[in-house]
């Protein structure tokens, strides 16, 4: 086999492969040995009519499909090995036949390849730098989620609902005088104010007394999943059948250390406040980086093929079926309540998989103009402080590590030392 590459045009490589007329009959030797079994001949017992039989009454072509298909799986992947250093092929190509005859085979492979980066600057640019501070009210909310948590509830009937409150409710909704799916409940409990519900719906129960019924009217907002519920107005029949009022604890030491562990209501609020910057610095950290990779990606030129939006787009879909999975749902019973097909759904993610891709060759590029690499003591060091953090020694830590673990180490290591050297050379103006 003899082969020939060719950069062609939208970032592909155009792979020619040339067989000769012996390795051509060698292929469909061996796709009669595969596939001779599928032929029944009248005087041969099934799998056992020679070569010549079968294409005297199947035609002279019958194994020329599979043989071409042994050809290209038997050689491709050796092809791709052997130009890996030029070329990096990110998807399936499109296989056609140039020649085809006795004295052998010429098949063209065009497949999507990584594709040149030309970045025009990354250095010497004004970038915005974030960062986040822990607000007291932040820490404020903290300290009501644990009282929330620990809240009794409270049965209520001498007043009217309100806010904060859990009501109990049937309800029915109509649009234009008809009932919808997923509109209907008995004895179901709202928390009033928690947004639950379409805007406007959990104000209008607010005042409501046990016992009582009222038509609440709303609007469902023009985002809303269900496209034939998108800003449409409904009418919900709503009866209240009871209320329950959270009687929260006192906010003592006696408390914060019975339900946190803290010893103190101080010493949890420092804590917490430990805890919610780090949070922060880790966002403001995301979001300098993402800044920085749009100031470059705009001086940016990467002719990127479908294949790797698709892929990227890939990626993404998993991540949401995921979040779906965690909240017991399917991503096929979530696009068939929104009637959409997944073909109109993955366009929803084709802009940010282009932004990703696009961030993704840029990190790439940049690696490899820098010369940035990870050293053996740089990586024993994070492995070290790992093995710290869990109370194991280094050795020992090794031992139950997986390669990929390592790989990971060197990759984040790199992608430190990257935006470590961005930020040194260019002007990072605080926001």
């Amino acid at each position: 086999m003899k082969y020939t590459t060719k950069a062609a045009e939208k970032s592909t490589v155009k792979i020619t492969l040339k067989f000769d007329g012996e390795e051509w009959k060698n292929a469909q030797q061996k796709a009669y040995m595969q596939t001779r079994a599928r032929f029944a001949i009248n005087g041969f017992r099934k799998g056992k009519a020679p070569k010549n039989v079968i294409e005297s009454v199947y035609g002279k072509g019958v194994f020329f499909e599979d043989a071409l298909n042994i050809l290209f799986s038997e050689n491709y992947g050796t092809v791709l090995g052997k130009i890996e250093d030029k070329y990096t092929v990110v998807g399936e190509p499109d296989v056609s036949i140039e020649k085809l005859d006795d004295e052998g085979v010429t098949m063209i492979a065009v497949a999507p390849v990584k594709p040149e980066v030309k970045i025009s600057s990354y250095k010497g640019m004004k970038i915005k730098e974030y960062a986040y501070n822990v607000k007291d009210e932040e820490v404020d909310a903290e300290v009501s989620r644990v009282l929330d948590r620990n809240a009794r509830k409270v049965a209520v009937d001498n007043r009217p609902a309100q806010n904060g409150d859990i009501v109990n409710i049937d309800f029915v909704g109509m649009v234009d005088g008809v009932k919808f799916d997923g509109g209907e409940a008995e004895g179901f409990d709202l928390t009033l104010g928690s947004g639950q519900f379409i805007p406007g719906f959990e104000d209008q129960v607010v005042g409501m007394n046990i016992g009582e019924t009222k038509d609440v009217n709303v609007t469902f907002p023009e985002n809303y999943q269900a496209e034939n519920l998108k800003g449409k107005p409904a009418v919900f029949a709503v009866k209240l059948n009871g209320i329950q009022a959270k009687e929260l604890p006192e906010l003592t030491d006696e408390f914060i250390k019975e339900a946190t562990g803290s010893e103190t209501v101080a010493d949890y609020k420092a804590k917490v406040t430990e805890r919610l910057q780090k949070q922060a610095d880790n966002r403001a950290k995301d979001a300098t980086e993402n800044s920085i990779l749009e100031a470059i990606a705009a001086n940016t030129e990467a002719e990127i093929p479908q294949a790797m939006i698709e892929r990227e787009i890939d990626s993404l879909l998993q991540k949401f079926e995921y979040q779906l999975m965690y909240q017991g749902l399917k991503l096929q019973d979530y696009l068939d309540f929104l009637k959409v097909t997944m073909a109109d759904f993955r366009k929803n993610y084709e802009d940010q998989a282009k932004k990703n891709v696009l961030n993704q060759l840029v990190i790439s590029q940049l690696i490899k103009e820098e010369n940035i690499e990870a050293t053996e003591e740089e990586v024993n060091a994070k492995v070290a402080q790992q093995a710290a953090s869990v109370g194991k020694e280094t050795e020992e830590y090794k031992k139950g590590m997986d390669p990929r673990q390592f790989d990971y180490i060197r990759s984040d290591i790199i992608i430190t030392k990257l935006f470590d050297m961005l930020k040194a050379n260019n002007e990072m103006v605080k926001e």
